[in-house]
């Protein structure tokens, strides 16, 4: 399964008017992208477990970028049948933008590329804005997962988007 590949989506795309770059991460973001995750969360990932994340066989990336600046980052996992989004952020100074929108959008092109006829994820019961991001391009809360976060037990609403067969 090939990584995706670097791409440029022209100015005007995005309501700031930026133009914005979307490649795969390398260890070497890891430090920008640290501080996305510490302001975005209110209990970030570590380093570490991005490491391990990085390494793992079926393990995607996708970074954006404006004016070489990393402003957001989703990790999701190429699984049979399905692909399993982990981790969706965008800088605080670039949210609102459709920044979220448009990498959520890279990965179900990626789901639709690999003839993956799901794309599932999990949401903090609290974090409202991601789930109505999350339904307005189609995701559907399939269950409530009591307890899933292990650092403060909040629940877990199971999402999924059901992509049409190829014909």
């Amino acid at each position: 399964m090939e990584e995706p590949q670097e791409e440029t989506i022209a100015c005007g795309s995005f309501s700031s008017g930026d133009s914005v770059r979307f490649r795969p991460m390398t260890t070497a973001d890891l430090d920008e992208v640290m501080g996305i995750e510490r302001t975005s969360f209110r209990f970030p990932w570590s380093t570490g477990f991005f490491l391990q994340e990085l390494q793992v066989a079926c393990a995607r990336s996708i970074l954006a970028e404006i004016d070489g600046r990393i402003v957001g980052y989703v990790l999701f996992w190429l699984l049979p049948g399905a692909v399993d989004i982990h981790n969706i952020a965008v800088h605080v100074n670039f949210r609102r933008r459709g920044i979220a929108r448009a990498l959520l959008s890279k990965v179900v092109t990626e789901a639709e590329r690999q003839t993956n006829l799901r794309v599932i994820l999990e949401v903090r019961r609290s974090n409202l804005p991601a789930q109505k991001l999350y339904e307005s391009m189609g995701f559907a809360t399939t269950s409530i997962r009591k307890g899933y976060y292990s650092d403060d037990g909040e629940d877990a609403l199971a999402m999924s988007l059901e992509l049409a067969p190829k014909a």
